[in-house]
């Protein structure tokens, strides 16, 4: 993975967009990230962090944190982009996190949403959107770059504070990181997973043995009160020989259920051979009874039967007259079809007569067709009128269009005349008005040549006021911090010296008898020295050691700070004077020189800012007269063409007007002779088109009137056919008139009805015939009366006795099954128990061993804590190779799997000191040997992280602070070290205020703090 470029634009310190060019930084391989103390060197790197994983480092992402910078405008939303290339793909993501904006529309400020952008560069198409969404983008640059957030900012950002704590931290501590980066939760979740295992092979253990206890006690339930011997209910879960003392005793209740199955039986089938005598005598007394009901029914029937006779012949008459009449019912609809057509033809008729002439009221239809065909002829005879009425209404049009236009081109004549006339004066306005355009275009160019450098004057004078009050401010600063440097390395010395006067008892506090003196080489001390009053010990000199090099420091960061601020300021009082001076634009400056080196004042801000003014409003004066220019021209373009267009105008009119004259004569000639044609066609009418109307509406009244005298004769004829027809129809039928035949029908429904009804007494009757035709019914009303009642009570009491015998024998029977599928199903748990038991044995000894719970896992380690140690112990391996390399071949890592103080084994981590052989924790280093064993550590682990994530490579690493604890030659083999990480193309940014540092590393890109918000400045 390697990074081109950053762009940070209201994020953290920095209050306005800031690039960052990494591809000229890595250039030299190694760069250093510098600045004074909160100026943002770290927040580089956040946004680095925010761009791949949408979160700050996880160390500083506290509750309520904002990124917005508190010096960025309201208007300037925050924003990171991040251009690199990783897995063989150069990509570009944008980031904004959710921040405040002031609202479009009103006063105050609404929430903007976080946004994500993503694009990919593609050598021919060029840049690419790829998506928008968060969690598209997360899991994409996860997938590529291999590595989570945590893993990342660990390995890439290499935080040197924290791998100090780690070598100094017991193994728990150890565990956490090394569990973060190299993520075994995984491991854990095997762990968690064989306790769940277990914990659930001991439930299906436990549940299984209540199963069979259960199923014990549902066999004793079914066994009832004479089952047998006593149950095994007592016993526990888990307790030996459950199993089997369940499947003994349910055979025992098996056996005795079995033995009054049997006895049930015998009592049933006793039971069942009254029953079957009860239910005969039963049967028969209730035979007996049905068929004396069925005689005396009979009887009642019959009587009915004959008072209903009368109505039936009644009904049968009235059927056979009612078909009779229907077979003159054809003959009736014909008849009432023909007068109801003969009605309507003959109104018809008389609203046609009504609408003709009072001559023709009688006349016949031969009359009316040769009056229709005379008229008829006399309307084809039009047509030839019809077209000379349409021409000379068009002739009539023609000479209004002609009026029309010959006054249109008098107006156009007119109004060109009147326009001609001003020509002369109007063209030669427009020209002048472009000269006085040319004229005020010069001097407005000439005007922004001065207005720029004035501008540029001003603002130079704005920042050199502003700077001046810096300047003293910074003043102030680097004499306070000096007096304190003073004073700290006075303290230092003092006590220094102190410290070395009593030296001889500080010495002699280590002296032993037997032992020779340091000194003097003597085994005996008669008198050693005592501490006197006042005495300094090595912790209070290095104390004041330590406060006299952070005095220094600050001192230090003041002087640069001061050298800054001077040099910003003596540039905007250059600037300011330089193009004040109105001698100086021939192009040379010693002038300007020779007044800086005398101390001359500049021109104040206000006399600048009246000046800016004064040329701003002259220049927009002119300016604004100058842009008429294009609008002179384009006015002067329009005018000289409407004058040639009105010229052609005018001329064309006159032309129109000649032609005009010689077509009206040949239109007055043409009306004349069309006039006289018409006046002989029309007759009285008004107009042709009137004449044929009249004509055409006689001619349709006549043919009206000459088909409905034609119809009603139709009519009359078809109705005196019906007449005729309908009495022949009534005469055979048996009528003597056609009213009688009427009179007697019946429609569908009544006929139904009737037959209905003749039909259900001849039913009755056949079925009355048929039940006197019964022999058992007789004889059985000759007996006495039968005695159901007597029968029933005693089939009854056989009934009760036989379901009592029944339902001892099912409840035997469904005892025996209950038994039986008990048992089956206690057997069939026994044998699953088995192979559960089993697995449940063999997980729980696995589980124990992964928990290092086991006495089979000799050092007590948990399956994660040994991944752990195996990670670990890589690392050390890697961290080695480079810590020899800074150490000049002195320390070595190793990793120990000793358990320690009850703690957890196997992340023991321990130093080899190779000038004394021994071996010790690494909490005994000092303060520089940490530093580099740290950072050895931290390349150890960014190179095993690396292939664990799968061999990303790792072009662009950060080192953030650590290198001042570091003398001289250790700093030089440290910076050796990492400037071999650049091989095979890999840069490596260091991130620290050590000034030494920048002596040593040229390329830089430096942090500076400011009033207005951090910037970044490359040094290259």
């Amino acid at each position: 993975m390697r990074l081109h470029r950053l762009s940070i634009t209201a994020f953290g310190p920095f209050g306005a967009t800031q690039e960052v060019d990494f591809d000229a930084l890595s250039s030299a391989g190694l760069f250093l990230l510098h600045g004074p103390t909160g100026a943002g060197k770290t927040s580089v790197l956040d946004a680095v962090c925010f761009a791949l994983y949408g979160a700050v480092p996880g160390a500083r992402q506290s509750p309520g944190a904002s990124l917005r910078s508190d010096h960025a405008p309201a208007d300037l939303p925050t924003e990171v982009q991040l251009e690199l290339t990783v897995g063989g793909r150069r990509l570009e993501v944008t980031r904004s996190p959710a921040q405040p904006r002031p609202k479009k529309r009103g006063d105050g400020f609404t929430l903007e949403k976080a946004q994500s952008r993503l694009r990919g560069h593609d050598p021919e198409r060029g840049w690419q959107a790829l998506s928008k969404s968060h969690q598209e983008i997360g899991e994409e640059l996860t997938r590529l770059i291999g590595m989570s957030r945590d893993q990342f900012c660990q390995v890439v950002l290499l935080p040197q504070g924290d791998f100090a704590r780690f070598l100094r931290s017991d193994a728990e501590a150890r565990g956490k990181l090394l569990g973060r980066l190299f993520d075994t939760r995984r491991f854990a979740a095997v762990e968690e997973r064989l306790a769940e295992l277990r914990r659930g092979g001991e439930a299906r253990v436990t549940a299984a043995d209540e199963r069979i206890l259960a199923l014990a006690q549902r066999i004793a339930q079914a066994a009832g009160p004479a089952g047998g011997e006593a149950t095994p209910i007592a016993a526990r879960p888990g307790e030996p020989g459950l199993a089997e003392a369940v499947l003994e005793w349910a055979a025992v209740a098996r056996s005795t259920a079995r033995e009054r199955l049997d006895i049930a039986h015998r009592v049933l089938t006793g039971a069942e051979g009254r029953q079957r005598t009860a239910r005969h005598a039963l049967d028969t007394e209730r035979e007996l009874a049905r068929l004396q009901e069925r005689y005396e029914e009979t009887v009642r029937r019959a009587a009915a039967l004959e008072e209903r006779r009368p109505e039936h012949d009644r009904c049968q008459e009235e059927l056979e007259r009612a078909r009779k009449a229907d077979r003159v019912a054809p003959a009736l609809e014909l008849r009432e079809e023909a007068e109801l057509a003969h009605r309507r033809a003959d109104a018809a008729l008389d609203r046609a007569r009504a609408q003709l002439p009072s001559d023709l009221a009688d006349a016949g239809p031969d009359q009316l067709a040769e009056l229709e065909r005379r008229f008829r002829q006399e309307l084809g005879g039009l047509e030839s009128a019809r077209r000379a009425e349409a021409r000379s209404a068009g002739i009539d049009g023609e000479r209004e269009l002609l009026e029309r236009e010959s006054r249109a081109d008098d107006a156009t004549v007119r109004d060109a005349d009147a326009w001609l006339a001003g020509w002369d004066a109007v063209h030669a306005g427009l020209r002048e008005r472009i000269a006085t355009a040319q004229e005020a275009a010069t001097r407005a160019e000439r005007l922004a040549g001065l207005l720029a450098p004035a501008r540029r004057r001003l603002e130079a004078a704005r920042r050199r006021d502003a700077l001046a009050d810096e300047l003293l401010a910074a003043g102030e600063t680097l004499a306070e911090a000096r007096e304190r440097a003073l004073d700290a390395h006075e303290s230092w010395l003092g006590l220094r010296e102190r410290r070395l006067r009593d030296i001889a008892a500080e010495l002699a506090a280590g002296l032993v008898d037997g032992t020779p003196c340091t000194v003097c080489g003597s085994a005996e001390h008669p008198a050693p020295a005592t501490e006197g009053d006042g005495h300094v010990d090595r912790a209070t000199e290095e104390t004041a050691l330590t406060a006299h090099r952070r005095a220094e420091e600050t001192r230090a960061r003041a002087e640069q700070a001061l050298g800054l601020v001077r040099e910003r300021h003596a540039t905007a009082h250059a600037e300011a004077r330089d193009a004040a001076a109105p001698a100086a634009a021939d192009g040379s400056s010693a002038a300007v020189a020779d007044g800086e080196a005398q101390g001359a004042p500049g021109p104040s801000v206000d006399e600048l800012r009246d000046t800016v003014d004064r040329l701003a409003a002259e220049h927009a004066a002119e300016h604004l007269l100058a842009a008429g220019t294009h609008a002179a021209r384009e006015a002067l373009d329009a005018a000289e063409r409407e004058h040639a267009d009105r010229l052609e105008l005018r001329q064309e009119a006159e032309r129109r007007a000649a032609a005009r004259t010689s077509r009206r004569e040949a239109l007055d000639r043409e009306q004349t002779a069309l006039h006289d044609e018409l006046a002989a066609v029309r007759g009285a009418s008004g107009s042709v088109a009137a004449h044929a109307d009249r004509l055409t509406r006689r001619v349709e009244l006549l043919a009206e009137a000459a088909e409905a005298v034609r119809a009603e004769q139709d009519a009359a004829r078809r109705r005196k056919e019906a007449d005729d027809r309908l009495s022949d129809a009534a005469f055979r039928a048996g009528f003597d008139t056609p009213e009688a035949a009427a009179a007697t029908l019946l429609d569908a429904a009544a006929q139904r009805d009737l037959q209905h009804r003749i039909d259900a007494w001849q039913a009755e009757a056949a079925a009355v015939a048929d039940r006197r035709a019964e022999r058992d019914a007789r004889e059985a009303a000759e007996q006495p009366a039968a005695r159901p009642s007597a029968a029933q009570g005693a089939f009854e009491t056989a009934e009760w006795l036989l379901r009592e015998a029944s339902s001892a024998l099912a409840a035997a029977d469904q005892r025996c099954g209950e038994l039986t599928r008990l048992s089956r199903q206690a057997a069939d748990e026994v044998r699953r128990l088995g192979p559960v038991r089993q697995e449940y044995e063999r997980v729980a000894r696995l589980a124990g061993l992964a928990a290092g719970t086991s006495a089979d896992n000799e050092r007590k380690m948990r399956l994660e804590a040994y991944v752990l140690a195996a990670r670990l112990e890589q690392v050390a391996a890697a961290a080695t190779a480079r810590l020899q390399r800074m150490s000049s071949g002195r320390y070595t890592l190793v990793h120990s799997d000793a358990r320690t103080g009850g703690r957890r084994a196997g992340l023991g981590l321990h130093v080899v000191d190779a000038w004394t052989g021994s071996e010790r924790d690494t909490a005994t280093l000092s303060g520089g040997e940490t530093f580099f064993a740290s950072l050895a550590l931290a390349l150890g682990l960014a190179d095993v992280v690396t292939e664990e994530a799968g061999g990303v490579r790792l072009d662009t690493l950060f080192i953030d602070e650590g290198f001042g604890s570091l003398d001289d030659q250790t700093l030089d083999e440290v910076l050796d070290v990492l400037d071999s990480l650049r091989e095979r193309d890999r840069s490596v940014g260091i991130v620290s205020h050590v000034a030494d540092l920048r002596r040593r590393i040229p390329v830089r890109l430096e942090v500076v703090k400011e009033r207005q918000g951090s910037s970044v400045r490359h040094r290259l």
